[in-house]
């Protein structure tokens, strides 16, 4: 498990990065044609890989984004086998925008019913 958070914090330090440069272009194609690796997932991938990135957030020495976490997450899970998508909403009053990671249709690094509170902008 410990390799596995320390994955989560250097994707977390490469997307920040990303971040800090404003190049969100970037940050999304980076996510949007990260392989998927064509290996049989462990039956408890998704939840190590939210776990590893929720540990990886207490330690990272500022606030992790929802899109810097969001895109960690996608990144780690399609590394260990899972086809994951990194989806970006937005509500209008008040102006709100969030990304969160969803697996077969079910987010997975996030409160179940985000979805019902932001319009989909985008999935990659």
């Amino acid at each position: 498990m410990s390799f596995l958070v320390l994955k989560a914090y250097l994707k977390l330090i490469y997307f920040d990065l990303y971040l800090a440069r404003g190049n969100f272009a970037v940050l999304y194609d980076k996510v949007r044609n990260y392989p998927v690796e064509k290996t049989t997932p462990a039956p408890d991938a998704v939840e190590s890989v939210c776990s590893a990135v929720d540990m990886a957030c207490i330690w990272y020495w500022k606030e992790a984004l929802c899109l810097q976490r969001s895109a960690a997450t996608s990144c780690l899970l399609k590394s260990n086998g899972i086809f994951a998508q990194m989806v970006i909403g937005a509500q209008q009053l008040p102006f709100k925008a969030h990304a969160w990671v969803e697996v077969d249709g079910r987010v997975v690094n996030d409160k179940p019913y985000v979805p019902e509170m932001y319009a989909v902008l985008d999935r990659c």
